[in-house]
């Protein structure tokens, strides 16, 4: 194995710890002490703890035990669909946090009955969502609706991750409130997935946007040669006409990474001060020097 794999892999593992040690921060510190359900297979166990009893679930765990055990069962059946690494990096997960749930479990008591649910749903939205956000970009999961969604994605193209994940979930919070006999904790579990959602799509796909660069200039050849020889961007020449003076001439049009946007606009001022530069946003951008495209992207 060559050392930039090595290295691959070992970044692929830090992103599932960090984002499974976050998720069992997030579901122990607030979550669990404001009885707050975040959805989804842990969401379950909630439930399922509140009707057998507070302190263990069939004698034996707790949610974190519980939890894991409802996993199998989604992994069994996601497995040809999900792919041999995304299994992998999902069952690392599932496991991960399951463990740092359990780890946490401790913290639980600095919060419970000391704060605002309100404040509970949100920062418990907020750190599930980049838990799961950084999941999903190293191309894993922490298990149970996760797995769901990410099936799903597969089918609805066009439907954000993280508003797949929210969909999942919801019957799992109308049923907390029927659990709990009391339907503000539904409405709280409500805040906390709308939260998680915004927040999953926000880490996911804010990565993945680059700028759609639009130069207008008499020195258009000699833009385009530096563009591509100092930048090494490609650049579209765009036959055009000049409304005032009715001339012919050509548009410039390239994409280019972010960290690339003030080269870009140096490299043409440099060339041409009077040069007309339009930046525009440009999300998920494929092709050569981008992402290749693939049915399984997110």
């Amino acid at each position: 194995m060559t050392k930039e794999r090595v290295l691959k892999e070992v970044k692929w593992l830090l992103e599932i710890t960090v984002a499974t040690i976050l998720f069992g921060l997030g579901f122990d510190l607030f979550l669990e002490p404001g009885d707050i359900n975040c959805g989804g297979v842990s969401g379950m166990a909630m439930i399922i703890k509140e009707l057998i009893g507070r302190d263990t679930l069939f004698g034996f765990g707790t949610i974190a035990v519980v939890s894991l055990l409802l996993n199998i069962p989604l992994f069994l059946v996601g497995f040809k669909a999900i792919g041999r690494r995304f299994f992998v990096g999902s069952l690392l997960g599932t496991v991960l946090s399951s463990a740092f749930m359990q780890l946490f479990l401790p913290l639980e008591t600095i919060f419970v009955n000391n704060g605002d649910k309100l404040l509970y749903a949100i920062f418990g939205g907020v750190v599930i969502g980049v838990a799961l956000g950084i999941a999903f970009v190293a191309g894993a999961s922490t298990g149970g609706s996760d797995i769901a969604a990410r099936l799903l994605k597969l089918k609805f193209r066009n439907f954000p991750i993280g508003k797949l994940t929210l969909s999942v979930d919801i019957v799992v919070i109308l049923l907390t409130g029927l659990v709990y006999r009391d339907y503000t904790n539904t409405l709280y579990s409500a805040v906390t997935l709308y939260v998680s959602s915004i927040t999953i799509d926000a880490v996911v796909y804010r990565f993945d946007y680059s700028k759609a660069v639009i130069v207008i200039s008499d020195k258009y050849e000699e833009i385009a040669k530096a563009i591509d020889e100092k930048l090494c961007r490609g650049v579209t020449m765009l036959k055009a006409q000049g409304y005032f003076k009715r001339s012919d001439k050509y548009v410039l049009l390239s994409a280019v990474k972010r960290q690339q946007l003030e080269d870009m606009k140096s490299t043409v001022n440099e060339i041409d001060k009077n040069a007309f530069i339009i930046v525009c946003e440009a999300h998920q951008v494929l092709g050569d020097g981008f992402k290749r495209y693939s049915d399984k992207s997110l």
